[in-house]
């Protein structure tokens, strides 16, 4: 007899959907939208629908294995846990012993992760151990720096409160492939008259869905907002009473402002200067108003300080203090753990090793080497700049590299060991989201596959391995949820266990419903005032870097699609790469629709069939983020052609300063 389970998504997105699964004598048949809660509003996403082709698909990992051929051949036997558990650590002491503990570096990721399985008993092993610590970088770097330095990471405006604004300005996010609950709320606002305007080198919303599309050159979104903010000095629409009650650092922000007119700013941006003069105008001009910024402005060298400039324009005109009016990035600053006082003593002061720079690491002379790698939660291979140079490093022989996950990723194929993963359909979890104001539950409907076993217990078994007499390391697995509960915040209240136990979302209550920036909900910053110009963005706060390149004249973007947020689910939502060209710049190529193309520059090449559409922008390349190495024709994707530069602000990865050509491929055999 089928029955169905309450559990809650935490897979990377913010808008942490509750599930309600279906199973049938122990298989899960169907996974649909759970009731009880509004944001979910009775969908779900398509990647989460057929997350049963995940747990079912035959490169499921199922039992720990050892590699019995050469590296990234993906020859494997089957082990036992307890050897893989014991070749661990003795592996790890042996490098401990001859080069010292922060030769060995945890590779990790927690987008699609909880508070078990990311960030607990497994830092409390590698603090243990003295291993190197990772700078995670490859996402929301810069944009955490700045969120942090000008305001604390003070709650944003919630999903519900969209319909209220009478201006929505969408700012590098495409809610339509990320944080799907959204667009209804866009879609009320606009029968509510509100004018929408699209900030991105894709047009993802119709003409009948946004008032306004600004196709932005990649990297430029720094230049763009300076003018808006030099045409409001201009206009004398600063809220100088605001600003000087509540800021500081005005006077550096708007120097730098005063560089940038709308012809200059037309000219690097692409955008016109009637277009950029006509957004300035209605933001200015109506009220409520709400900038979502998205994580799109922060890849490229000048993100941070983008997005310091977007975030700034709020407190520029007063746009505070009323519901629907302020702006929305990360959200998850109105919840918080406790981790040190749930564990114990996490001191951990080893060296911290940027993980968006893995391939320069893993080639170059840094002291200690790395010389033991441990990957979970993430696939490097798909994800990180310089493709190429992270591959090399891998199939060092002098590395010894353990991938724990759930499937064999692209770069499970170089592990020495396998160690198969669960689910979050398959263990207990905790998701706090970073754009609903909710906590939740995750919680097993089905019993793990094979030997499957969740991160915590595989940590906790390695830490008993060692001796090591922590007490974390000896709680009972069924115990996770609570001792992680007890020392969750979720605004003023502690997390409720039995809530989680059950599958449920507990909310972040704030006073009058969800928050009002500057009237429930204040700057969490040490002082209470919004930093406009913080330390966080280093020596030349809003000055402008452009990239240029004669010889690669394409600009590399690689947005999120619906099938694919990050590397998730890229063993079968991905059947074939495919890159997007503007109809101009195919036409300068010799490239039609359908096209089999070269995309290359100083890094590497990535063959794959062309689109061509007038939804980029003309100058751009577009490639999904997170595509696995055999959807493409010569066993390459988008990272082999992205720098491992790091922003300035945050050490964040610089994927959109890829500068690439395109050039017609007449035939090409699939090496991937």
């Amino acid at each position: 007899m089928p029955t169905v389970h309450s559990t809650v998504c935490p897979l990377d997105c913010p808008d942490t959907c509750t599930l309600a699964v279906t199973v049938d004598e122990g298989r899960v048949t169907k996974i649909a939208a759970g009731d009880g809660y509004h944001t979910t509003q009775g969908f779900i996403c398509s990647k989460v629908a057929r997350f049963d082709r995940r747990l079912y698909h035959p490169d499921r990992l199922l039992h720990p294995m050892r590699r019995v051929g050469p590296k990234g051949n993906g020859d494997f036997e089957r082990v036992s846990w307890d050897y893989a558990i014991g070749e661990i650590n003795r592996r790890f002491r042996e490098i401990t012993e001859e080069w010292g503990a922060e030769a060995i570096l945890p590779y990790h990721y927690g987008g699609s992760n909880g508070i078990l399985t990311e960030g607990f008993l497994d830092d409390l092993y590698f603090a243990r151990l003295g291993a190197s610590r990772l700078g995670k970088t490859i996402c929301a770097a810069p944009t955490t720096a700045v969120a942090l330095g000008m305001y604390g990471k003070m709650p944003g405006v919630a999903y519900p409160d969209y319909p209220k604004a009478q201006c929505i300005i969408i700012w590098g996010a495409n809610p339509k492939a990320s944080s799907i609950h959204l667009v209804p709320y866009l879609r009320e606002a606009k029968r509510n008259g509100a004018f929408i305007a699209v900030i991105d080198p894709r047009r993802n919303f119709s003409r009948r869905e946004a008032d306004l599309h600004l196709p932005v050159r990649p990297g430029a979104d720094l230049p763009l907002a300076l003018a808006m903010i030099k045409c409001w000095v201009a206009a004398g629409r600063l809220d100088r009473s605001f600003l000087d009650e509540h800021t500081k650092g005005l006077d550096t922000l708007l120097a730098c402002a005063e560089e940038w007119p709308l012809d200059r700013a037309a000219d690097v941006t692409g955008v016109a200067a009637s277009d950029i003069e006509c957004l300035a105008q209605q933001y200015a001009s109506l009220s409520p108003a709400v900038i979502r910024c998205g994580w799109g402005p922060e890849r490229n060298r000048n993100g941070g300080k983008a997005v310091a400039a977007i975030l700034a324009m709020p407190a520029l005109l007063g746009k505070f203090g009323v519901r629907g009016g302020g702006y929305t990035m990360s959200n998850s600053g109105a919840m918080r753990i406790r981790m040190n006082e749930a564990l114990g003593d996490l001191r951990w002061e080893s060296r911290t090793i940027n993980m968006s720079q893995l391939g320069a690491v893993l080639n170059g002379s840094i002291d200690p080497p790395v010389k033991g790698l441990f990957v979970y939660n993430c696939n490097p291979v798909a994800t990180v700049p310089d493709q190429n140079a992270v591959i090399r490093g891998l199939l060092r022989k002098d590395l010894f590299t353990v991938v724990f996950d759930q499937v064999l990723t692209d770069s499970a194929e170089y592990a020495d060991i396998l160690l198969p993963a669960t689910t979050f359909l398959e263990h207990d979890d905790i998701r706090i989201s970073y754009g609903t104001y909710v906590a939740g539950g995750a919680t097993p409907v089905i019993s793990p596959c094979g030997e499957a076993r969740p991160n915590a217990d595989v940590f906790a078994a390695l830490g008993r391995d060692m001796k090591w007499d922590d007490e974390p390391f000896l709680w009972p697995s069924d115990s996770y949820v609570r001792h992680a509960a007890a020392h969750l915040e979720i605004g003023s209240r502690p997390g409720d266990h039995e809530v989680f136990a059950r599958g449920d979302v507990q909310r972040c209550d704030f006073k009058g419903g969800d928050p009002v920036q500057f009237e429930t909900v204040m700057p969490l910053t040490a002082d209470g005032k919004i930093d406009l110009a913080p330390a966080a963005l280093g020596a030349t706060p809003y000055g402008f870097d452009p990239v240029e390149s004669a010889r690669y004249p394409l600009a590399l973007i690689t947005p999120s699609t619906p099938r694919m947020v990050s590397s998730t689910l890229g063993e079968f939502n991905y059947d074939e790469l495919v890159a997007t060209l503007h109809p101009e710049d195919a036409a300068a190529r010799n490239v039609s629709d359908g096209d089999v193309v070269r995309i290359f520059n100083d890094l590497g090449e990535v063959i794959c069939r062309a689109e061509v559409r007038s939804a980029v922008r003309p100058g751009v390349v577009s490639m999904p983020k997170g595509a696995w190495r055999k959807s493409s024709r010569n066993g390459s994707t988008s990272t082999a052609l992205c720098p491992d530069d790091v922003n300035v602000v945050g050490g964040g990865a610089c994927f959109n300063d890829a500068r690439v050509e395109v050039e017609q491929r007449l035939s090409v055999e699939n090496t991937g």
